[in-house]
């Protein structure tokens, strides 16, 4: 078995190379889907938030991760707090699938927090996804975001050179998605090659 995390920042394009990964049959864990199961609604994660971050957060008794991520982009103690409460719950989310994988099996996990979380550790391999600036904040204009809640973003996160540093490969998204999907195939063949390798 292979564990290898993909990690960018936002806008980058993880989730697509995240698909693609899964589509040529990769076990693809989203580090954001994760962060959302461990504060739903009856879990212990959802009872801490609240009880740090207040009702103010809920919408019809569920934490609103737009008000949330409105309270800890703007207070680094607030957003120190929060990843308190959710890192540890989705690492060992994380590990659990990694438990349950098959000796043949590549398991991704898109996480963009790895530099911040110091996660290197537990990966085999790193890969780091990248896309020029312009293109990130229009993929997250598109999505909906501001101007002002993309900066905040952007500046909460590590650099990509910082990323660079402790990666194996890269993948630079500008844009082109059968340039991407190239890229991800590329690197899917390698991992395919070094998991029999592990296996002989």
């Amino acid at each position: 078995m292979l564990t290898v995390a993909l990690t960018g920042g936002i806008g980058s394009g993880k989730s697509l190379a995240g698909e693609f990964f899964a589509q040529l049959g990769a076990v693809v864990v989203d580090s954001d889907q994760l962060a959302r199961d461990v504060i739903a609604r009856g879990s212990e994660g959802f009872d801490e938030v609240v009880q740090r971050f207040g009702d103010e957060i809920l919408i019809a008794g569920d934490i609103n991760r737009t008000a949330l991520g409105a309270v800890v982009f703007q207070d680094s103690a607030a957003r120190k707090d929060l990843e308190a409460i959710t890192h540890p719950r989705i690492q060992r989310a994380f590990e659990e699938v990694v438990r349950s994988a098959q000796p043949h099996d590549i398991v991704i996990n898109q996480i963009p927090l790895l530099v911040e979380t110091h996660g290197r550790s537990r990966f085999n391999k790193v890969i780091a996804i990248t896309a020029p600036r312009e293109i990130r904040m229009a993929r997250l204009l598109l999505r909906g975001m501001k101007v002002s809640e993309i900066e905040k973003r952007l500046a909460s996160q590590a650099s990509d050179e910082q990323r660079s540093e402790i990666s194996d490969y890269h993948i630079v998204n500008d844009g082109h998605e059968d340039h991407l999907l190239r890229q991800v195939e590329e690197l899917f063949e390698l991992f395919k090659i070094l998991t029999n390798r592990e296996e002989q």
